[in-house]
C-alpha cells in the first residue's frame, strides 16, 4: 500500500510541475515574439531601433520613438489597434489585444535606450 501511495504522491508532484510549466509557457513565448512581431511588422517604418530612419519611415514622416514617448501607452495601443489614417495600418485583425500591448511595450522600451 505504501508503494502505491508514494507513486500517487510522485504523480501529483509531476502534474503540479507540468501545470506550472504550461501556465508560464504563453508568457515566455509572448515575451519572445513581441520583438519578432515588431521587426516583421513595425520596423519597416519605425526602424529596428525605433528612430524611423527607414525609407518608408521617412516617406510617411514617422517620428523618433523618443518623441513618441510623450504619447501615453493607451494612445499608442489605440494607434496600433485602429491605425493612423493612410500612414499606419490597423493591426487588430493580425494581433490579439495582448500582442498589441506587448508590441507597444517593446516599442516604448526602445525609447529608454
Amino acid at each position: 500500500m505504501s508503494l502505491i501511495w508514494r507513486l500517487l504522491q510522485l504523480h501529483k508532484a509531476h502534474l503540479a510541475a507540468a501545470a506550472l510549466m504550461l501556465a508560464t509557457l504563453p508568457l515566455a513565448l509572448h515575451a519572445q515574439t513581441a520583438e519578432d512581431d515588431y521587426n516583421k511588422k513595425c520596423a519597416v517604418c519605425h526602424g529596428k531601433d525605433g528612430l524611423g530612419n527607414t525609407a518608408k519611415g521617412k516617406k510617411v514622416h514617422v517620428k523618433d520613438v523618443h518623441v513618441n514617448m510623450k504619447d501615453s501607452q493607451a494612445d499608442m495601443i489605440k494607434a496600433v489597434t485602429d491605425g493612423k489614417g493612410d500612414d499606419m495600418d490597423s493591426y487588430k485583425k493580425e494581433f490579439t489585444p495582448d500582442q498589441i500591448k506587448a508590441l507597444v511595450e517593446y516599442y516604448r522600451s526602445l525609447g529608454q535606450k
